[in-house]
């Protein structure tokens, strides 16, 4: 495989990813409405429209595309873009493979922990584990049921669960170190599954290169931490004022609305499948991670 194609390709994890194959060697093209300075091919989820020359070209996609969980307030209509962006961008590249006379070798999607829902205690969750029943596990649930379609034209199909990604550009750690003081959220004790950015492109390419692997996997480090033991760690890797006060559920509730349900659960995800599947972390302690974070 040379040519690999990316949806959501100018987002964080997109540009870490497209990063890393062309340091390896890949030719890289994003799927975007414009032209841009990387690669790219045309294409417009809510026309339904792509540039048929696209999948001709690529020997695997990856892809992203989606909007933003955390952006914005959850509006019906903002849930309605969440599940909609994923569902038909999705459908949309089946069917654009369905009808290429060359077909890509392999489909390598995001997907999320929010499958297992909001909030699993302490209970350690893996890939056997039921979905939840709110509205981010529903949502990934409706995503994994279209991705896996990609089965049925012979594609080697991957799906990644993607816990929390820290990142010092963006992302839930870019937010959590935005206050003047760093303080968790709600009690803190809620379980974050995190995962190194760096780690979370390297574990796209392991995916796209290993040609033995199909189905679902968490894409999470193997150290989960509650908020207060990360933001607390963060704090003190970025040497920012840090208290173990948290911010009160109810207010997170005014400020966030249905939205808060996230920053207030959480989930302990198990990364046993991947690495027994030969991944093996560069950064799998929270400490270690956040110092190559903000001083590399």
């Amino acid at each position: 495989m040379k040519n690999i194609l990316i949806s959501g390709g100018s987002g964080l994890i997109g540009q870490k990813i497209t990063q890393l194959l062309e340091l390896k060697g890949y030719s890289v093209a994003w799927l975007s409405r414009s032209q841009q300075k990387q690669k790219s091919f045309l294409w417009d989820v809510k026309k339904q429209s792509i540039d048929s020359e696209a999948m001709d070209w690529a020997d695997a996609i990856i892809h992203l595309a989606g909007a933003g969980v955390a952006e914005k307030r959850w509006t019906e209509e903002r849930k309605k873009l969440i599940l909609d962006s994923r569902i038909q961008s999705t459908r949309l590249l089946y069917d654009a493979v369905e009808k290429a006379t060359e077909k890509p070798n392999a489909f390598i999607a995001a997907s999320a922990v929010g499958y297992y829902g909001f909030n699993t205690g302490t209970a350690l969750m893996d890939e056997s584990n039921k979905a939840g029943s709110d509205f981010l596990a529903e949502v990934v649930l409706a995503w994994e049921s279209e991705v896996k379609k990609m089965e049925e034209l012979h594609l080697r199909t991957v799906m990644l669960r993607i816990g929390i990604v820290l990142d010092a550009n963006g992302g839930a750690l870019g937010e959590m170190m935005k206050p003047p003081i760093a303080a968790p959220l709600g009690t803190g004790d809620q379980w974050m599954s995190w995962i190194s950015i760096e780690d979370l492109a390297r574990m796209f390419v392991f995916a796209l290169e290993k040609t033995t692997l199909q189905g679902v996997f968490n894409a999470v480090g193997p150290n989960p931490a509650t908020n207060q033991q990360l933001t607390q760690a963060a704090a003190k890797a970025k040497g920012k004022s840090y208290v173990g006060i948290g911010v009160p559920g109810f207010v997170l509730r005014i400020i966030l609305g249905e939205m808060a349900a996230m920053v207030l659960g959480g989930n302990r995800v198990s990364s046993q499948k991947i690495q027994k599947a030969g991944f093996d972390f560069e950064c799998p302690e929270l400490n270690g991670a956040l110092k190559e974070i903000y001083h590399k």
